[in-house]
């Protein structure tokens, strides 16, 4: 399921777009204190609303704090309509503004058209609880610490996370790690998830859980 989160210190307009986008069917996480923002959550969505004018944190300090951790759209809420406003909002990172007031149909049409268009390759950083990928530089690491890998070995934990959730087959992840031309078969993903955990045990922590039957997915440190 899709996951929305909106940041605004307005109650009222939290529950308007509460309910507006949870009839299209989007999961919808509300936060009114911007200094109360979760930021080992912020990779599970998949678009951020950032009202602009609000206490404690503007929207745009706080999309400036965020934009390198997340590459999900980010849409401005705000009633400044000046070119200077949006021109900044633009400069440090944001997606799209809707104007305030703004109409129930205009917020479902810019969502869904962000979201239907959102495929743009993550380039930053990835965080999942104590995990957190570089994926620029192919670096994983846990509690701050790296976790060194092989090529193939981040290959593999950086496709499950990014799927997180989803359940791969060694079959389909051996395609996507070595290409459809690739010499290896199915007993190296074995191995290789193998070694990962070896790798991550020492740490306490096994991401990499096996799905009897089908293949393997990502698994956060709170799920039993």
């Amino acid at each position: 399921m899709t996951e929305i989160l909106v940041i605004d210190d307005d109650k009222g307009i939290l529950e308007l777009i509460r309910r507006a986008l949870e009839r299209e069917g989007y999961r919808v996480t509300l936060q009114e204190d911007p200094l109360a923002i979760d930021y080992e959550k912020l990779a599970g969505y998949q678009l951020i609303l950032l009202d602009v004018m609000m206490p404690g944190m503007d929207g745009f300090d706080l999309c400036r704090k965020i934009r390198g951790k997340v590459d999900c759209p980010i849409l401005f809420i705000t009633a400044k309509t000046e070119e200077s406003a949006l021109m900044e909002g633009f400069g440090v990172g944001g997606d799209d503004y809707i104007k305030k007031p703004f109409g129930i149909g205009e917020l479902r049409a810019r969502v869904g058209a962000h979201l239907r268009r959102e495929q743009r390759e993550k380039r930053h950083m990835l965080t999942l609880g104590e995990v957190q990928f570089s994926l620029q530089e192919k670096r994983l690491f846990y509690q701050e610490r790296e976790i060194l890998l092989t090529k193939s070995e981040y290959a593999i934990c950086e496709y499950l996370a990014l799927n997180r959730g989803q359940v791969f087959s060694k079959e389909r992840i051996l395609e996507h790690v070595f290409g459809f031309e690739g010499e290896s078969d199915e007993s190296a993903i074995t191995e290789h998830v193998k070694n990962i955990r070896a790798k991550f045990r020492r740490f306490g922590f096994d991401p990499v859980e096996t799905v009897w039957g089908i293949g393997y997915r990502w698994k956060s440190k709170e799920e039993k």
